[in-house]
This record gives C-alpha cells, structure tokens and sequence, in this order.
C-alpha cells in the first residue's frame, strides 16, 4: 500500500512539474524563438524604443489630421475588451449607429450610403486594429485637408499600408488604422 501510495504521488509531481511548468516554459521558449515580436504583444516602438502601441489592439483617433478607428463598445480599454451584445434591432444600438453614422456625415462630407459599416458598428471584442480600404478612403480627403497636403500622397500611403487578406483568401484586405496615422506623422512632419 505504501509503496502504490509514493508511485502516485510521485506520478502526481512529475506531472504537475512537466504539464504544469514544462510544458508552458517549452511553449513560450518556441514562441519567443519562432514569433519574437508576436510573442512580445506586436507592439510598435519609436526609433528612441518609446511604445506607442500593438499592433493588435486599436487606439482612439479624434483629430480630424488622423484616421479614425473603428468604434470601440469598451472605448479602447484594453483591459476590458467586448461588444455591446446589443442585437442588430435594438434601440441603443440603432441610436448609437444614427449618431455615429451623423458624425462620419458632418466630419468626412460624405453620404450616409456610401459610409461603411466598420465605421459606425463596433466589432465583437471592441478593439479592431483595422478598417477596410474603403473606410480608410472615404477618410483620406478630410485627413489631407486637415494636413495641408495633396490627397492623392494620402491615398498613396493607404495603399501601402493596404494588407491583403491572410493567405490570399481569408477575411479581407484590411488597413492598420494605428500604422497608418504613425506613417502620416512620419511622411508629413513639419508640413511636407
């Protein structure tokens, strides 16, 4: 009996040592090696090593000179990511898409038809990094305005940073709002 009592305690310690710490030491050992700025949370550095931010998780833009992100349910808190779980029905959310759709109209001088959906509906975790070409585009002449500059080196810098979707064929293209403005500063500092 003593001797069945100490094998499974034994069992139960390697086990614990191996499934417990091994396995997640190994596995973050491999990530660090194979996806070292994955592994690090994708964040984006200025030259001076300064964090601005992840490429993963978007930020808040307000000023007319940037492009803005698509609205965020949990406003951009990271901590605390999610949706508003409203249904497409429902009168907040109805209430919420009207104001947003009026301030995109008022801001970008654009029509409500040609507005897209990500920039005046919140994704499910609350904090997408992305907005479609288009979204990105209808933003480029108020960004170019604001910015003094000619709208077609905009629209050049949203096609560079154009990623086409992953593999060729999954999701679609898609524009890092956080990347973009980054460039926007980098491009046109001191009104070049």
């Amino acid at each position: 009996m003593i001797t069945e009592l100490r094998k499974a305690v034994l069992f139960t310690v390697v086990t614990i040592v191996m499934l417990g710490g091994g396995y997640n030491l190994l596995l973050i050992g491999i990530g660090r090696t194979v996806f070292p700025a994955q592994a690090e949370g994708s964040l984006i550095r200025r030259a001076d090593g300064t964090v601005v931010g992840s490429r993963l998780i978007a930020q808040k833009f307000a000023k007319a000179e940037y492009f803005h992100s698509r609205p965020s349910a949990v406003d951009y808190n990271a901590a605390s990511t999610g949706g508003t779980n409203y249904g497409p029905s429902n009168p907040d959310h109805l209430k919420a898409v009207r104001e947003r759709l009026d301030a995109v109209i008022a801001e970008d001088g654009v029509a409500a038809d040609d507005v897209p959906s990500e920039l005046v509906t919140a994704s499910g975790g609350g904090l997408d990094p992305h907005i479609p070409p288009r979204a990105a585009e209808l933003q480029a002449a108020r960004v170019a305005r604001a910015r003094n500059v000619d709208v077609e080196r905009v629209r050049a810098l949203i096609a560079q940073h154009t990623e086409p979707p992953t593999f060729g064929f999954l999701g679609r293209a898609r524009v890092n709002v956080l990347e973009l403005n980054l460039d926007l500063d980098e491009v046109f500092a001191n009104g070049r």
